[in-house]
């Protein structure tokens, strides 16, 4: 079996990195600044260039934090933001875009999502997000939290552009495996994994401390892995710690060989029916 490649192709024929950072829950701890900095640059460094964030993150301070720690480097970042569906109308999505710019100090978001779906008309979204690229505050658009029935709502909407759904989806969460993935397969619109290690609750879990022990690798890596090997599909790991991004960032490198596969595959089954997609 071949390594992951570092990238994935985007419906655009743009590229985005396999392996990122999530910055859920950062920058909103002064006393933690300094360590979620250094490992968001230590993650820049290694080659980790996808960085993810929200405007609903502390309330914007996720934004400030990545802002700053993407100072003199942003040619070297692929930033992913997120709109939140109470802000999703036409009007407003371009508001809170340019509110996002401010606080990132750039000028431009390579990929903005819609954070989940809201009450707002897709269409509306949608043409809010084409305004964004043809003003060049954005460079493409797609969605998160967006089940089957969703996307299929978002394509008669007008849609068709959508780069990626960014989705719950790690060992222990794998209902989108039944239907969802095979359609945007099918599609070919990429997935982008958040919570890839479940929070760090598979990280105690026996037998994938097991697959761990066989490679000398640390369980996040374990479940890192087995993301990357599906291909088309991103992950998003999120990271206080520049020890623990290098872990990260190793994950690319280890190649489950089939007997961890089946030894994973009976700890974690695959769905056997439709199941509504998670969230957290």
């Amino acid at each position: 079996m071949t390594l992951a490649a570092d990238a994935i192709e985007l419906p655009s024929g743009q590229t985005m990195p396999v392996l990122g950072q999530g910055t859920w829950y950062l920058g909103e701890r002064p006393a933690r600044r300094r360590d979620e900095l250094a490992a968001l640059r230590a993650g820049l460094d290694l080659d980790m260039t996808m960085i993810d964030t929200a405007e609903m993150y502390g309330d914007g301070a996720s934004e400030e934090l990545v802002g700053e720690a993407i100072v003199g480097r942003r040619a070297d970042v692929f930033l992913v933001d997120k709109v939140l569906p109470s802000h999703a109308s036409r009007r407003e999505t371009v508001r809170a875009c340019r509110r996002s710019l401010q606080r990132l100090g750039v000028d431009h978001i390579d990929l903005y999502l819609l954070h989940w779906r809201g009450a707002h008309p897709l269409a509306e979204t949608v043409e809010a997000f084409g305004e964004l690229v043809e003003a060049g505050d954005i460079g493409q658009w797609g969605v998160s939290n967006f089940d089957l029935y969703d996307m299929q709502d978002l394509l008669e909407a007008g849609g068709g552009a959508c780069a990626t759904n960014q989705i719950l989806y790690n060992l222990t969460r794998r209902g989108p495996e039944f239907d969802l993935l095979p359609w945007l397969r099918e599609h070919q619109i990429p997935v982008m994994a958040y919570s890839p290690i479940e929070q760090g609750r598979l990280l105690g879990h026996p037998q994938v401390a097991e697959v761990a022990a066989r490679h000398e690798a640390t369980a996040a890596q374990v479940a890192l892995a087995w993301l990357l090997r599906q291909g088309a599909i991103a992950a998003i790991p999120r990271s206080s710690n520049p020890e623990h991004t290098r872990e990260n960032a190793e994950a690319r490198d280890l190649d489950l060989a089939e007997e961890d596969v089946a030894a994973l595959d009976a700890a974690f089954p695959p769905p056997a029916g439709p199941q509504p997609l998670e969230m957290l």
